[in-house]
């Protein structure tokens, strides 16, 4: 399995102006692809390929010497991604989906870019990135198994490495099993009774944010108070996120730590967020961010990590499977058949964790 180590960078400010340099000929590049392929299909009619496009690399560096500045593997990584860009459009639209073309990156667009083979070189405290040199970086973990590759991202203006590695997937060594019921009411509750309460991370910085934004609302474009108050409304943004990340990945790690199968329903986010009552609260509990996070550390950890369909887990009764109706508003599961009276998620965790087992089984 492949594993990503996020690393902070601190570059010197001549490695600023060469790190900013390379997104922007990345940028160009990545355009100027996107342009030529979209060219050839609307006069000819011909589809270019990824490698025919590599190949034509040397001569736009004799047209533009600019591009010598940026590793050869860093702009092959580039037009890869419009590769991928339009196998992902062409593939949704077999699916019968309406996507998007693959658009032109507008500045500020493009944050990051790739050495996807060789160009660098990890150490203690630095990295060494082709093209710019010793950069210096804050190596908090070891890195396990070997890396293969390393992408370089802004983000809020702080700049990022994202390690990636090669790592052996652990064996199966725990035996306890859990159904986690994620909720607005408590973030996830457990088959096992415990609850953990949702912590509403957005709703905190909610009108810190509505205030900033109003502030950004009344600035003039082009100006320098509007870049200070845009940077206010990207701290407030960034600060939920972290908090939100940090929150995860923490209950993702005692999850994993704790047990040897964990099951999740396997929701539909996108149908969830329809519901306009609902959708705000939705988005800022991060279901979906715990699942994948559990799900990666777990293939580490040797635990496994299954999805349920989330059909009846409420309605169900976790002693004598009757279908109970109830509506959102009650949170007490009462069961007409045999009498069990119990809290509502935890009764539905229970129904997850039985469906999880039933599912590794049939598998198995």
């Amino acid at each position: 399995m492949r594993k990503v180590y996020k690393f902070r960078l601190y570059p010197t400010k001549p490695q600023l102006k060469k790190l900013g340099r390379t997104l922007e000929l990345c940028r160009y590049v990545y355009n100027k692809t996107l342009e030529t392929r979209k060219k050839a299909w609307e006069e000819d009619g011909r589809t270019l390929s990824k490698y025919s496009l590599n190949n034509l690399l040397p001569e736009w560096k004799k047209e533009d010497p600019e591009l010598k500045e940026v590793f050869s593997q860093t702009l092959q990584e580039v037009q890869e991604r419009v590769d991928l860009a339009f196998k992902y459009f062409f593939r949704r639209l077999k699916n019968g989906d309406n996507p998007g073309y693959p658009r032109f990156k507008g500045k500020g667009w493009y944050d990051s870019f790739c050495y996807p083979q060789m160009g660098f070189k990890v150490h203690d405290n630095s990295v060494y990135l082709s093209k710019i040199g010793e950069v210096y970086m804050v190596k908090h973990r070891e890195i396990e198994g070997e890396i293969k590759r390393i992408c370089v991202r802004r983000k809020n203006n702080k700049w990022y490495a994202c390690i990636t590695a090669d790592v052996r997937p652990a064996e199966i060594s725990n035996s306890l099993a859990v159904g986690v019921d994620v909720g607005l009411e408590s973030f996830a509750t457990l088959s096992t009774g415990e609850k953990i309460a949702n912590p509403r991370f957005f709703r905190e910085d909610e009108k810190a944010l509505a205030k900033a934004q109003r502030k950004l609302s009344k600035t003039e474009k082009g100006t320098p108070r509007r870049d200070r108050a845009m940077k206010v409304v990207s701290r407030i943004h960034e600060r939920i996120g972290n908090r939100r990340y940090d929150f995860v990945h923490q209950l993702s790690r005692k999850l994993v730590n704790r047990f040897g199968l964990i099951a999740f329903e396997d929701l539909s986010i996108k149908k969830m967020v329809k519901n306009h009552r609902l959708a705000k609260s939705v988005s800022d509990a991060a279901w979906r961010m715990l699942i994948n996070a559990t799900r990666y550390k777990a293939e580490s950890a040797g635990t496994k990590v299954v999805l349920v369909n989330p059909a009846n887990t409420s309605k169900m009764c976790s002693r004598c499977g009757q279908i109970v109706e109830k509506t959102l508003d009650e949170r007490v599961h009462r069961c007409p058949c045999c009498g069990l009276v119990m809290d509502r998620d935890e009764n539905a965790a229970i129904n997850i964790l039985r469906l999880g087992l039933q599912s590794v089984a049939y598998k198995a």
